[in-house]
């Protein structure tokens, strides 16, 4: 569970205001119009913006005051943050240890890890020599050693095509299921939304607006803001 306590933020002249709880085990989609706080709000769970007033809390645990590596939580991005002098394997053993100094039982939850997302065979390659979507494979796995139970994702798959966007939100739900993580996406394509996500976040202008199961936000018919955001893509649930 995650549970933001009227936790205030500013950025230039806007004052955000963000109050909500995130279920335990859920798969939570954040959309919005641009610059209405999406990636903000992911920052303030991980600890990279200190948030003016209110609190952060997961689980039971206030965590306001503590640094990003003291949270249980993994962050990926839109750009992987994959380190191309390192192979693959390295990559995903920077999750655990920095250092890469790894003890037997570590160097197994690497290997599985790679596994895990079908990179087996490439470990060795650097990142250069592989596609997009296996950059993006590396960084799930990354997460994945890391082990934590909540996992914010800030539009990592937004360079990629439809199929292999797909592919990657498959490869999350299943870790999603497997490990009964805590998700928040943001993204800005609504049908990845509705495909993954159990539950979805409108934001406006540094609010919460609204958080409601996927399908009943968007059949929604008492928030303007939405249906002006969604424009032609919204439509009625099967």
């Amino acid at each position: 569970m995650i549970r933001l306590d009227h936790v205030a933020f500013r950025y230039e002249e806007m004052a955000m205001d963000f109050a909500a709880t995130f279920p335990a085990g859920s798969f939570t989609a954040v959309i919005g119009p641009s610059g209405s706080g999406k990636s903000t709000l992911l920052n303030l769970i991980a600890g990279f913006e200190t948030p003016e007033k209110g609190r952060v809390l997961i689980g039971e645990k206030d965590v306001t005051a503590l640094a990003p590596d003291q949270r249980p939580v993994s962050m990926m991005f839109q750009d992987n943050n994959v380190f191309a002098h390192l192979d693959l394997w390295q990559n995903v053993a920077l999750g655990i240890a920095p250092s890469l100094r790894l003890d037997a039982e570590q160097r197994k939850r690497v290997d599985a890890a790679l596994s895990e997302v079908g990179l087996a065979a490439l470990v060795r390659r650097r990142p250069g020599e592989v596609s997009g979507g296996e950059r993006q494979r590396v960084a799930v796995a990354r997460a994945l050693v890391r082990d934590r139970p909540v996992l914010l994702l800030d539009e990592p798959f937004a360079a990629l095509g439809p199929a292999l966007r797909r592919d990657m939100l498959d490869l999350v739900k299943a870790m999603q299921q497997a490990k009964s993580l805590t998700i928040l996406m943001v993204t800005h394509q609504p049908e990845d939304a509705e495909y993954a996500a159990t539950h979805t976040a409108y934001l406006e202008a540094g609010r919460i607006v609204a958080l409601r199961p996927t399908r009943e936000l968007f059949a929604a018919e008492d928030l303007p803001g939405l249906s002006a955001y969604l424009g032609d893509w919204r439509r009625s649930p099967p």
